[in-house]
């Protein structure tokens, strides 16, 4: 069961909202698995700080993951430019 952050509208529809401080494998995983069960569904990440790396051991960071996974981000707060296009 996936249950997000925040639902936002957007012209035409909605996004749906996370915000993200820590951002463990299990959380990463699930997303892609919502994101191959319901392609259409816009989900965006709000991160504290998206250059942190998804682990120690790995030189990923946060935009990095959600770059090569084709999810929208940012760092602190929600961008306006979101709400407005």
């Amino acid at each position: 069961k996936y249950t997000p952050d925040f639902k936002l509208p957007k012209p035409g529809g909605f996004f749906l909202l996370e915000t993200k401080g820590l951002w463990v494998t299990a959380d990463r995983q699930k997303h892609l698995l919502v994101k191959n069960q319901h392609p259409n569904v816009d989900i965006r990440f709000v991160f504290s700080n998206s250059r942190q790396r998804i682990s120690k051991q790995s030189k990923t960071t946060y935009a990095m993951w959600c770059e090569k996974h084709n999810y929208k981000y940012a760092d602190g707060s929600v961008p306006d430019e979101w709400l407005w296009e």
